[in-house]
């Protein structure tokens, strides 16, 4: 097995990586869903049926990438070849950070004072 040969693997298998995790993860938080709306929490469960669908497809997303950059940065080296991988990284980035935001309801770089403000203090003796 040669380099190029090795390279072409490695892309298939994160490609297979990415497409597995979303499909798993979207079964994963359908059947969660299913059995959290037959215990009768509704609103519990459609909330977390979107937390998880969403960290699936975050995840996915990041697999996927790591594919886009094996094959621009050592297999397709040509400009078109990087004018799309930043494009397909730019566009992937905006949903990850889209993404981010409906499920914690805040940007990522406000999520910690978010935190602090939520967890109840315990008071010193």
């Amino acid at each position: 097995m040669n380099s190029d040969d090795f390279l072409d693997l490695a892309v298939h298998a994160f490609e297979f990586a990415g497409v597995a995790i979303l499909v798993i993860g979207g079964l994963a938080s359908a059947a969660m869903w299913i059995r959290d709306v037959s215990r009768g929490g509704r609103r519990a469960a459609y909330t977390a049926l979107r937390h998880n669908l969403g960290r699936s497809i975050l995840l996915g997303l990041e697999i996927l990438i790591i594919a886009d950059i094996i094959l621009t940065v050592a297999i397709d080296q040509t400009l078109e070849s990087a004018a799309t991988l930043g494009l397909i990284v730019l566009v992937r980035t905006f949903l990850s950070f889209s993404l981010d935001i409906e499920m914690d309801g805040v940007p990522p770089w406000r999520r910690l004072a978010a935190e602090r403000a939520t967890t109840p203090t315990t008071p010193v003796d």
